[in-house]
């Protein structure tokens, strides 16, 4: 099936039409690459189901780590430099 390319904004890009959505498997994200004369679209890996543990220490360090006072350090940090 040939389709052509259109312009989207300052992009450019391709329409694909919904048969082809649907045999692809696609629903709500890609993945895609390039290499000369080719560009490969293939349907986005779901990401794995994370720890309970690993996720509330991640919040734990974000809230520890987006403090105004550590910001302030950061910027103190960057000064010295």
């Amino acid at each position: 099936m040939k389709i052509n390319l259109i312009q989207i904004g300052n992009s450019k890009g391709f329409r694909v039409p919904q048969p082809l959505l649907e045999e692809s498997g696609i629903e709500d994200g890609a993945d895609i690459t390039a290499k000369k004369g080719e560009i490969k679209i293939v349907p986005a890996k779901k990401a794995a189901t994370r720890d309970p543990f690993l996720r509330a220490a991640e919040e734990v360090m974000a809230r520890d780590w987006l403090r105004p006072e550590e910001e302030e350090a950061w910027k103190a940090y960057q000064s010295d430099k």
